[in-house]
């Protein structure tokens, strides 16, 4: 394949743009924003989880509570029907005396033993919304670091984006100068050889392989036509001379 040396000196500006493409590219998808984001947002899932078993814990014992507050009321209440009738002498026979008095003292022990179990159920809200509240808190602090990590990771985001339009764009310009064959011949190289499909030749040295040409090869290369677009012998890829190839 023949093309104009200037043609073959372009590839290496092109080569030198997609090196940077691929740089930009690896610096898009290792900011650091995105495991920062990720670890915060395991955090938040484990987080709100917790939250949501405490409000829901809240919301079981906020129920006991009530049924513990009314099972004390109906006791009350009983317990103030049986002391009306007793003071109203309702009840004449000795017999029914002592049954009411029983039972009024029955109610009285049933009432404070409930009442007991409402002030440990009280206790145990108390705990619970403290856990509560201490959980939002902490749910809150997370979605705010998330959401500064976004932004920070956003705006590296746009300012590699906008460079990358930018190489882009000089990219265009230049490859499409080269000629077709040329530029197809590098774009086929450098999918196979990692990324880079011309290298330049410097002191009988592959910049590509940074392998050192044996000096059949260098001279072959030396005797090369300016327009013979010469390869590497040992990466294979398109070997471009300039004024410090030591030729």
């Amino acid at each position: 394949m023949n093309a104009a040396p200037a043609d073959q000196i372009r590839l290496l500006d092109v080569q030198a743009l997609d090196v940077r493409l691929q740089q930009l590219a690896h610096r898009r998808r290792s900011l650091p924003e995105h495991a920062e984001i990720e670890s915060l947002t395991k955090d938040l899932t484990q987080l709100r989880d917790l939250l949501v078993a405490a409000q829901t814990e809240e919301s079981d014992t906020t129920r006991e509570q009530t049924k513990a507050e009314q099972d004390v009321d109906q006791v009350r209440q009983r317990a103030a029907r049986d002391q009306q009738r007793l003071d109203s002498g309702a009840a004449t026979s000795p017999k029914d005396l002592e049954n009411l008095q029983r039972e009024i003292a029955s109610l009285a022990k049933r009432q404070g033993d409930l009442e007991d179990i409402v002030l440990e159920v009280m206790e145990r809200i108390e705990s619970v919304q403290e856990r509560v509240a201490e959980l939002t808190e902490r749910v809150g602090s997370v979605e705010a670091k998330i959401g500064d990590a976004t932004a920070r990771r956003d705006a590296a985001v746009e300012e590699i984006d906008a460079e990358v339009a930018t190489v882009t764009k000089e990219r265009e310009v230049i490859a499409g100068v080269i000629p077709a064959d040329l530029l197809k011949l590098y774009e086929k190289l450098r999918e196979q050889q990692g990324g880079v499909g011309a290298a330049k030749l410097y002191q009988r040295t592959c910049q590509g392989c940074r392998q050192e040409l044996a000096i059949t090869d260098f001279n072959e290369i030396r005797a090369a036509a300016p327009d013979t677009v010469v390869r590497c012998e040992n990466c294979r890829r398109i070997l471009v001379r300039t004024s410090d190839s030591g030729l």
